[in-house]
């Protein structure tokens, strides 16, 4: 409390008569600069106070969007799983087994999955004659060869995506590597 707060509570409107004038500037002094120290101290605790709450609001909404985010990505995995069964299917039909029509139905709703992966932010990852990059290829196989450089990546088992410019299922592929010296 304040020199100024602890004379109002005691009573004291002022100095005494012994003290004089000289006694009533000294003390409004410094009852004076103890407020306007206290007013410093409350207002640097104000605007840290203010900006701890700008800083948590930001960080509440950064963990808002990751939220969402690894929400959008659960589906989209789930999502990405049915487009590999239903290219899968599709691959295994014999030309004639189908008629025309039906074959067209098909890749018409092959490219509205194709629609939906792209206007959800969701990207194939190019990988086939490619380095091969650990965080967007996964090496299910090695092959020796002389015919491509080693590290290369030669062929895609299962497609990789990225969801929002992150990996979000990366490509299981075939990686060249050199061919082992004989003996």
């Amino acid at each position: 409390m304040s020199e100024l707060g602890r004379q109002l509570e005691d009573g004291e409107h002022g100095p005494s008569e012994e003290q004089g004038e000289a006694g009533t500037e000294q003390v409004d002094c410094s009852a004076l600069d103890e407020a306007l120290r206290e007013k410093a101290q409350f207002r640097s605790l104000a605007q840290r106070a203010q900006a701890d709450l700008e800083n948590y609001k930001k960080r509440a909404a950064d963990e808002r969007d990751d939220i969402r985010r690894f929400g959008q990505s659960q589906v989209m995995l789930k999502v990405l799983a049915v487009v590999d069964d239903f290219g899968r299917a599709l691959e295994m039909i014999p030309e004639d087994a189908v008629a025309p029509g039906w074959r067209e139905g098909l890749d018409l709703v092959r490219r509205g999955l194709d629609h939906l992966l792209e206007t959800e932010g969701v990207t194939p990852i190019e990988a086939r004659g490619r380095p091969f990059e650990p965080a967007e290829h996964e090496a299910v196989l090695f092959e020796e060869t002389s015919e491509i450089e080693p590290g290369r990546v030669m062929s895609v088992i299962r497609n990789g995506y990225r969801h929002n410019g992150r990996v979000l299922r990366a490509a299981q592929v075939t990686v060249s590597k050199s061919p082992e010296a004989a003996g």
